[in-house]
């Protein structure tokens, strides 16, 4: 990679410094994760087979629009930097965001490759005016000017880059590279995942019919197919639905080479349609999306505002006048419908608000007595998401919650309502919890408490807890602290456990790793401890054996069932009193954190 100009400023040259070596790991581990592409490609999996890489047998090949995109993506290569502009629906204020960003140096790099200059082929998804959850400190001057967040996707390397500008005095702030993730999709690259479902042969031969492609639902949701190019590759793919009968027929399009890659049916079960739920988009967008609001009761004082695609935030967090959380969000809901194939979604959850992949907020947050037993011990904020038409198949409804307890615990809570798209899902809840304060972190072992020297990850069921069923303790350089237990089931709220997967990472906002809005993080299906925060361990952790600001990232296991009378993380449609009203079986997962004082 080619050294970048020095900046004069000492401050401003570290930031740089810091930008190349994680854009170099993250250029490094897109090359490292592509192996070369299989010759093998009609493969049968199940009883789906991978569509040919031939032209005449891709129904993209039948679409006009895709090939209208690909000349435009084409002679996009020719410009400097080598990335497809945003065209659609851009004010001034966007459209000069936009520029500023594909002007800037470090962006004109990552899209060059570092042996020999060829271009890589980018696209620019989306231009947002910033919002109150994605202004870090760095970017303090943002809640004084207009600022906005570029979102450029690297399709050669499967990289993503937000770039934050300050329109009005024309310059870049931040370039944050996120390696194997992409950002949301813009709406015409999900009408074209739509169109060439709906042209293909095979998705009609599955369903018996050819589809209308508006007919294609969660067209926009990013997926994947484990085994197939998609996986192999690191290929941004993506899964319009079909529903049929009491079945969805997958068809996973991989939209860097536009082409069918795979199909696949889940079960849904029968539903009956329910009253259309209206959003209420300027609502959310004027009370929780535009501005933070404050909150203090029973000893606790935070603000809280509702993000992008990384949901509820609540920021500055204290007890009794004591700072414990920095922040606190749920940056993505992964969806594997299948251990052994290794397909589902990843959801975002977040404003109702330029988001194709999100399940959207519909009503502004509340904030509810929390009771036990009959006595009100705290309370929590509450904000649920949901599609339109849920709980109908390919349909979803979550819910997020803090609790926070008179004693000085509290709760992050991440619930899935169902449905969903089958009933073999695994939902993997991704959620962050950057600590006020440097601590450090330990685990306990069976016998004692053992530090951590270096960033690392467990999995609940292989880690031991201690008498009070904590399993991590964090400790502050004042003696304050927390116990951490992930959930077992044992805490009254019908839930069957986490089976966790923890992971500790040290605190940066350059690189920006996740304190504002992230991309979608990780992959959707993966099995194993592989669920996007381990981006931000690997290769080698950094040390954070001595005091440091440490982020706790927690990604719950929660398996569906629709079986009568043990229903779990499922939602129907039943007949009461002549009408229908939805049931819903929720599934709840989350740490609690027990105060340690001095």
């Amino acid at each position: 990679m080619a050294l970048l100009p020095l900046w004069y400023d000492r401050k401003m040259m570290l930031m740089q410094r810091l930008f190349c070596l994680s854009l170099a790991i993250a250029l490094m581990a897109c090359r490292q994760a592509s192996p070369a592409p299989d010759p093998q490609d009609d493969v049968e999996f199940g009883q789906a087979r991978l569509a040919p890489a031939e032209a005449d047998g891709n129904p993209a090949a039948k679409v006009p629009q895709w090939q209208a995109y690909r000349q435009r993506t084409t002679a996009a290569l020719a410009a400097d930097p080598p990335v497809l502009r945003l065209e659609a629906g851009l004010d001034v204020g966007q459209q000069l965001a936009q520029d500023l960003a594909l002007s800037e140096p470090r962006v004109s790099e990552a899209f060059r490759d570092s042996r020999d200059g060829q271009p890589l082929r980018g696209e620019v998804f989306g231009v947002y005016r910033l919002l109150e959850g994605d202004i870090l400190p760095a970017i303090a001057v943002c809640r004084e000017v207009a600022c906005y967040r570029v979102e450029i996707y690297n399709f050669a390397l499967n990289l993503s880059l937000a770039v934050i500008v300050d329109t009005g005095a024309r310059r870049v702030l931040q370039v944050n590279p996120v390696a194997g993730a992409a950002p949301d999709l813009p709406s015409h690259l999900v009408d074209l995942a739509a169109r060439i479902a709906a042209a293909s042969p095979d998705v009609a031969e599955a369903l018996g019919r050819q589809p209308a492609a508006d007919e294609a639902l969660m067209a926009g949701t990013k997926t994947a197919l484990n085994q197939s190019r998609c996986e192999r590759s690191k290929h941004l793919c993506v899964a319009p639905t079909f529903i049929e009968g009491d079945g969805a027929l997958w068809a996973i399009v991989d939209l860097t080479e536009g082409r069918l890659v795979g199909l696949r049916w889940t079960r849904v079960g029968a539903t009956e349609p329910v009253t259309e739920k209206r959003i209420q988009n300027e609502v959310v967008m004027r009370e929780v999306c535009d501005k933070a609001r404050r909150l203090e009761r029973d000893g606790w004082t935070l603000s809280y505002s509702l993000t992008r695609s990384d949901g509820l935030k609540v920021a500055d967090v204290a007890y009794q006048g004591q700072p414990v959380v920095r922040s606190a969000k749920l940056v993505d809901w992964h969806v594997s419908y299948s251990n052994e194939e290794g397909f589902g979604y990843s959801d975002a959850v977040g404003c109702p608000e330029f988001s194709h992949a999100a399940v959207v907020a519909v009503v502004p947050p509340r904030v509810v007595d929390l009771v036990e037993n009959g006595r009100t011990v705290g309370f929590s904020l509450i904000q649920t998401y949901w599609n339109e038409l849920w709980p109908q198949p390919c349909n979803y409804s979550y819910e997020q919650a803090y609790h926070f307890y008179r004693d000085g615990r509290f709760r992050p809570v991440a619930t899935s309502l169902g449905r969903g798209c089958g009933d073999t899902g695994t939902y993997r809840p991704v959620s962050r919890i950057a600590l006020a304060g440097k601590a450090r972190f330990s685990d306990w072992d069976g016998a004692a408490w053992k530090l951590w020297e270096r960033e690392d990850w467990r999995r609940q069921s292989d880690g031991a807890v201690d008498a009070d069923g904590a399993m991590f303790r964090i400790l502050g350089e004042d003696g304050r602290g927390w116990r951490v237990a992930p959930n077992t089931g044992a805490w009254g709220d019908g839930s069957r456990g986490d089976d966790a997967f923890v992971y500790v990472t040290r605190q940066h906002d350059a690189p920006d790793e996740g304190e504002s809005d992230l991309v979608t993080l990780g992959p959707c299906c993966n099995t194993g401890y592989r669920q996007g925060p381990e981006t931000f361990i690997e290769p080698l952790g950094e040390a954070i054996g001595d005091a440091a600001p440490l982020v706790l990232w927690y990604v719950a296991q929660l398996a569906n069932d629709d079986t009568p009378g043990t229903e779990y993380c499922w939602a129907e449609s039943v007949v009461e009193d002549g009408g229908l009203i939805t049931r819903s079986y929720p599934c709840h997962s989350g740490p609690m954190f027990y105060p340690i004082r001095p």
